[in-house]
């Protein structure tokens, strides 16, 4: 599918093309189409030889690692507007773990040759694409700090607020993707996750299958202990 006008948006105000400028940013992406994906399809596989990027216009993607026994280790989940891969495909070698959509979305995949090209052109963009990995890294440094200091029914809240734009008020929102990998990411097992869920009560947050009310976001933002406003 070709990219839309809403596409090239959001395309321009990601991390890794924001500092482009129009006219680069298309010269690399050109002509090229966002694919389609359906729910569970897998983008690529852990070991995979790490010859291009991806840009999510739409969706929900993962990244997992596999373990010995069968089961998944979440390690980062994108949405919309976010890139994913970029620094196993700049370093070369192989991807160190798997992508797969966990909603239907559409992604458009950029080459890592035609990338390099750029970069000879325009060396800034090395530069652009090492402070789009360190947001990366930040996140999955803020993730795991995430896990060590708060509680499970803190986690639980955290998350729910990066759902929402609002510092105040009550809100409602539907989960972005199952409980079951929600409950991964968190580090947590289904049946913990739920039982956390619920604790939740106390705090004003009520669910009904996918969705979830806050009764009040600031009482929430307080008891995962983050800062409102604009802290």
């Amino acid at each position: 599918m070709m990219m839309t006008t809403d596409d090239w948006t959001i395309l321009s105000r990601a991390p890794l093309f924001r500092a482009m400028g129009p006219d680069i940013l298309r010269s690399l992406i050109g002509g090229r189409t966002a694919r389609r994906y359906d729910r569970g399809e897998r983008i690529f596989q852990q070991d995979d030889p790490a010859d291009a990027f991806y840009f999510i216009c739409e969706g929900w993607v993962k990244l997992f690692r596999e373990r010995e026994d069968g089961g998944e280790i979440v390690v980062a989940i994108f949405t919309a507007g976010q890139t994913f891969a970029e620094a196993a495909m700049f370093l070369g070698g192989r991807y160190p773990a798997s992508a797969e959509t966990i909603s239907p979305a559409r992604i458009l995949r950029v080459e890592g040759a035609i990338l390099r090209q750029a970069i000879l052109k325009q060396p800034q963009l090395a530069f652009d694409m090492l402070a789009a990995a360190s947001i990366h890294l930040k996140q999955l440094v803020e993730q795991i700090e995430q896990l060590k200091a708060q509680s499970a029914p803190q986690r639980i809240a955290d998350f729910l607020l990066d759902q929402i734009s609002a510092v105040s008020g009550p809100a409602d929102i539907a989960l972005p993707y199952e409980k079951s990998l929600i409950a991964n990411r968190l580090g947590m097992q289904p049946e913990s996750f739920s039982r956390a869920l619920a604790r939740l009560r106390g705090v004003g947050v009520t669910v009904a299958r996918d969705n979830v009310h806050i009764g009040n976001i600031e009482k929430l933002a307080e008891f995962a202990a983050r800062p409102t406003g604009d802290d």
